[in-house]
């Protein structure tokens, strides 16, 4: 089955749906150096939509190997799925507790960086190659989807992971669709340390809540 094949016509009201979209946005929300270089290129005004599209791609690629492959690893034993959902539920604890920490200690060092940023032109190639670069060689990128989204979905089984999958998805394209507009309506005004603590807050307790329910799903 396709990785985002819908199995049933509500498929876009289901809690698995719901909790894909909800995770992908919870880890995707945080400042880091793929959202730095989109607002990087934002405020500079060059090929955003671009970078924008190349991000959600890069994204769902990896969501879609997460989900794909270690549903088929999952499969394979009862005590290894417990296992891979036992570390998602640490991996989000853990990132829950740092964004938590940004929260109460705002240091928008990326913020900074992106907007006093050398306004050198960038070509399409360029940005193309930028933006696959801070998507696939970011560690933490492979972490975020291909790993803790792919063993989220475990707890839902078939085909419920499928659904989580594209509700991921569906985050992640929403969340770079808003940063783009964002970006580039509000500009540096976007800075303000202000909203990014607002939205680590948000983060910290959606990234609890979704390690709580997958904790539960163990029992």
């Amino acid at each position: 089955m396709n990785a985002f094949a819908l199995p049933h016509s509500l498929a876009f009201f289901s809690p698995a749906f719901s909790a894909g979209m909800v995770l992908s946005l919870s880890l995707i929300m945080a400042i880091g150096p793929q959202n730095a270089h989109v607002l990087r290129m934002g405020l500079q005004r060059q090929h955003v939509w671009l970078t924008v599209g190349i991000c959600i791609l890069a994204d769902v690629a990896l969501i879609a190997l997460g989900v794909l492959g270690l549903a088929q690893l999952g499969g394979l034993s009862d005590k290894l799925q417990g296992a891979l959902v036992g570390g998602g539920v640490l991996f989000l604890a853990y990132y829950g507790w740092e964004a938590f920490q940004r929260f109460l200690k705002p240091a928008p060092v990326a913020l900074q960086a992106a907007a006093t940023a050398a306004q050198a032109p960038v070509t399409r190639r360029q940005a193309v190659l930028s933006a696959l670069a801070f998507s696939w060689l970011n560690p933490h990128a492979w972490i975020d989807t291909a790993v803790l989204i792919g063993t989220a979905s475990l707890a839902y089984g078939a085909p419920g992971n499928t659904v989580f999958g594209l509700g991921a998805a569906v985050g992640s394209t929403v969340w770079f669709l808003v940063l783009g507009v964002a970006v580039f309506w509000l500009g540096r005004r976007l800075g303000s340390p202000g909203i990014w603590r607002t939205l680590d807050g948000v983060v910290a307790v959606m990234m609890w809540g979704t390690a709580a329910f997958l904790l539960a799903s163990l029992f």
